[in-house]
């Protein structure tokens, strides 16, 4: 799955704000042995993650003030949590993860644990998750009077032994080649710079590749679960999250104690993840032009077409443009992709990305250029940007066996570009380098309901890019006694961050009462993005 990689993104769906920190419960909870479930249990991995949960569960977290170029102000506060490398040899080579958390705003009575969030990617960080109540967002109020909120940085990403595959720099420049290729021979191009990140990724973090699954990352949660003293986790996951959540669950069934999962990548193993990908370009061309729709009928504030085929037009003229002569000399079709793709991911972006097209169109060339190209300053932003992007395909290259055929990637994106050209090649030149991956490549997880797995909250608009729709009706289907909400012709990715009352307040219920519906249920869109 692709998520957006914007330096100047922010993978962590909303914010909080400053307010009293409510201790956790002091003194160890023993750590439950993992499930048997599915065959995992008897494993040497499903072992080991007990054997390291058990060593949590005593050890804690030495809970501190953050460090302060981590961003994270009190009463956030900061800690580690020790997990084996692998999971097979536990007694093995150590990594440690960042975690954080800000106590319940409510009364100790009030208090239900802690709610551990995953943003996404993967690649993402969770570590802003708390700040959701230091910057008091009203969405999250209900639910912060109750819950501890808990972020971590998963293995390799950010703070937690980050891994990484070309230098950082080297990573951001631009202008790129343009994704689309025309001729044989820019293919050729295109396959030799995913074989040389591939084998990058081997030669600056190889001994971390093999590790960098999503069954290690679950495991690491369950970790983190004991750490934090509790017999059972809350989770919130999002995008990638869910695919964490679903394999979490399936692993740790009687570990769940409530679960929300939020724009869902589709858990089928057929599906993980060359599939996934191929789907997701369909999903973008959708809704590229529901964002071109939008952008058509406020022509009065954007003044870039008043249809849809006028607002494509005018996109094609602009990255004609930007082909033959970079904008600023860095603005290219691959750095407009990278830009623009904002808008089919978050409504968010609809007003932000029109108005910069606008000035472009209106002859402010500035405007695109600020918004697009990348700034070599910011050597730490390029440095999360490069990490996040190794994580993301060392997770999706380990996870599951890749078509190593070029004449079956060339056919796959050949004929999807016909009919669904944004993002198709890009997102091919992205994974690529799973087509010769160093690393031993594993076989995805069986997702299923087990023994203890409470019902799961599974919320999803119809028209999201990055997890189409399927994956939430399928994860559904997988989850027996799980509710499903729909949020009916709305496509921004991240539903529970909007401000949606019929959405927000049966999450709300779920999380605080475990109560759900007696049905799935369909909810009206949130409010579209005004100019």
């Amino acid at each position: 799955m692709r998520d957006n990689r914007r330096k100047n993104r922010v993978l962590a769906l909303g914010s909080a704000t400053a307010l009293v920190t409510a201790t956790l419960i002091a003194g160890a909870v023993s750590a439950p042995a993992a499930s048997a479930t599915s065959g995992h249990g008897q494993s040497r991995e499903a072992q080991g993650a007990a054997t390291a949960a058990e060593r949590a569960a005593r050890a804690g977290v030495d809970w501190q003030d953050c460090p302060a170029d981590w961003g994270l102000a009190k009463p956030i506060q900061c800690g580690w949590v020790t997990v084996p490398l692998d999971y097979a040899k536990p007694d093995g080579k150590q990594i440690k993860l960042a975690v954080d958390r800000i106590g319940n705003t409510g009364t100790a009575q009030e208090r239900q644990g802690a709610l551990v969030y995953n943003p996404g990617g993967p690649g993402g960080s969770g570590l802003r998750f708390p700040t959701r109540v230091t910057n008091k967002n009203p969405v999250w109020a209900n639910t912060a009077k109750a819950y501890d909120f808990v972020g971590f940085d998963p293995r390799g990403v950010g703070h937690s032994t980050p891994i990484s595959c070309i230098d950082p720099q080297e990573f951001v420049k631009a202008p790129k080649a343009d994704p689309v290729p025309d001729s044989e021979a820019d293919k050729f191009a295109q396959r030799k710079l995913a074989r040389e990140y591939a084998d990058g990724c081997h030669e600056r973090s190889g001994t971390m590749l093999s590790h960098m699954t999503t069954p290690n990352t679950a495991r690491d949660l369950d970790v983190i679960r004991a750490a934090l003293g509790e017999k059972k986790i809350n989770y919130l996951g999002v995008s990638y999250g869910t695919y964490l959540g679903a394999v979490y669950g399936t692993l740790f069934p009687g570990h769940v104690r409530r679960m929300v999962v939020d724009s869902v990548v589709d858990p089928d193993r057929d599906n993980i993840w060359y599939e996934a990908n191929l789907n997701q370009d369909v999903a973008f061309e959708g809704r590229w032009k529901d964002w071109q729709d939008w952008v058509a009928a406020n022509d009065a504030a954007f003044h870039l077409g008043t249809t849809r085929d006028a607002v494509q037009a005018k996109w094609l003229s602009l990255r004609a443009t930007a082909k033959e002569h970079p904008i600023g000399g860095v603005v290219g079709p691959a750095e407009l992709i990278s830009f623009f793709q904002s808008a089919p991911y978050y409504d968010s972006s609809w007003v932000p990305v029109a108005t910069v097209f606008s000035k472009y169109v209106a002859g402010d060339t500035q405007a695109l250029v600020d918004a697009a190209a990348p700034d070599l300053s910011d050597t730490a932003g390029n440095i999360a940007s490069e990490n996040g992007n190794a994580v993301y395909t060392a997770v999706e290259c380990t996870d599951a066996k890749w078509p190593t055929s070029w004449r079956r990637w060339d056919r796959d994106n050949t004929r999807l570009h016909q009919d669904y050209p944004f993002l198709t090649w890009s997102n091919a030149w992205m994974n690529l380098p799973c087509a010769t991956w160093p690393a031993k490549q594993r076989t995805p997880v069986d997702v299923r309901t087990g023994r203890g797995l409470p019902p799961v909250l599974i919320v999803q608009s119809t028209r999201d890019a990055a997890t189409p729709y399927a994956g939430a009706v399928e994860l559904h289907k997988r989850f027996r006694g799980s509710r499903l909400i729909t949020e009916r012709d709305a496509g921004s990715h991240g539903v529970t961050g909007l401000v949606n009352p019929c959405i927000n307040s049966r999450v709300d219920s779920y999380l605080l009462t475990g109560e759900l519906d007696d049905a799935d249920v369909t909810c009206a869109p949130h409010a579209t993005p005004k100019p």
